[in-house]
């Protein structure tokens, strides 16, 4: 069993109960499901048993019922999901934009009266429920608050696995404070299953593997969750920006200028719900210099996109807790996300993933991967 301590129960957090529930269900035969067994866990392994938020239409409710709690609005794909586990209220720090408040009661957050948690209760509610990994789902931007429940995470005796374009796994001074506890932590920013990077990444990589000169490219999102609506504040976007422009940058051999590419969300269009609209375009040049270009344009739920890689993030630090391996897992995280510790291609990262599983990672190619950046 893996015990997870879930923080924000949105959208991705909607989709990954959902998406443990049919996995159960399909006891092996879950449609789209990577990697059914990764060391000894499998999906089922995981349960959840305590939950986090700050809105009021989801605090002290069963984790059951707050999932499907506005303003969630992402697909309902497994309606019987049965979870007991009740919503804590969590501290509101960064976590809340102000445009967020100041929407209608189903799309913006109503924050949950009354006085907020410290920091000493959410580590007891931590140790109290055995958590063995904590995953953070907060918003976009939510800085302060992502770093408050690490904190709670290291002072518990937990693994962190972090969602969000907020740099942990990939921040020297985390990741070394996790490695002090000897816990693992994998981040930044979970990449989707089939998203508009990961086509991004692919795309740009088959110019250089074709011998073509890539010029510029643009990939615009477009999407109705709360997670889209949230990014309209664009104090709240630098890192998300930084975070996929720099997902697509590492995979080609001369990175473009700056003002060459452009990637990341772009408008909010409420009625697309949790559908994401994703458009690539990528311009170079081929054999003599002639030109050409391609579009692509994307469309996918978001949020059980997302869900599909965090069930094997959670594995994945299970794994490096029961190994007691400490500090930003970088075989595993560079398959997983965005802005991982060490970027590398896709293909290389996917085979780390698959050894480090299996346990033929060596000291020495851990040590290789293990730097990372400030």
């Amino acid at each position: 069993m893996i015990k997870v301590g879930l923080v924000g129960i949105g959208n991705c957090a909607s989709s990954l109960v959902q998406g443990i529930a049919y996995c159960r269900a399909k006891d092996g035969n879950a449609i789209g499901l990577p990697f059914p067994t990764l060391g000894n866990y499998t999906p089922s392994d995981i349960e959840i048993v305590c939950a986090f938020d700050v809105d009021s239409r989801k605090v002290g409710k069963n984790l059951s019922e707050a999932i499907f709690s506005p303003p969630n609005c992402t697909s309902v794909f497994w309606p019987t999901v049965s979870n007991g586990t009740q919503v804590s209220r969590g501290p509101v720090l960064d976590g809340v934009s102000a445009l967020m408040r100041n929407q209608s009661a189903d799309r913006g957050f109503t924050t949950a009266v009354g006085p907020e948690p410290k920091q000493a209760d959410i580590i007891s509610i931590l140790r109290k429920a055995e958590v063995d990994v904590v995953v953070n789902f907060l918003p976009v931007g939510s800085q302060l608050a992502s770093e408050f429940y690490a904190e709670c995470a290291l002072q518990a005796g937990c693994a962190f696995v972090n969602g969000i374009p907020v740099f942990l796994a990939s921040n020297s001074h985390w990741s070394s404070r996790f490695a002090s506890a000897g816990l693992p932590i994998l981040g930044d920013d979970i990449k989707a299953q089939l998203g508009a990077t990961i086509f991004h990444r692919a795309l740009a990589r088959l110019f250089d593997m074709r011998g073509g000169k890539l010029d510029r490219s643009y990939q615009l999102n477009i999407g109705g969750n709360t997670d889209f609506l949230n990014m309209t504040d664009h104090d709240r976007l630098l890192s998300k920006r930084e975070s996929k422009t720099a997902s697509v940058q590492s995979n080609i051999r001369e990175p473009l200028d700056t003002e060459n590419i452009r990637v990341g969300p772009s408008d909010y269009v409420p009625w697309l719900n949790d559908q994401k609209i994703g458009y690539i375009r990528l311009e170079g040049r081929l054999f003599g210099g002639v030109p050409m270009s391609v579009e692509v344009r994307l469309s996918v739920e978001d949020s059980p996109n997302s869900a599909a890689m965090a069930l094997i993030a959670i594995r994945c630090a299970k794994i490096a807790r029961d190994r007691r391996i400490g500090g930003a897992v970088a075989e595993a995280s560079a398959f997983l996300f965005k802005h991982p510790p060490r970027q590398v291609g896709d293909e290389e990262a996917l085979l780390m993933l698959e050894r480090f599983a299996a346990g033929k990672i060596r000291v020495i190619e851990r040590e290789r991967f293990a730097g990372v950046g400030a």
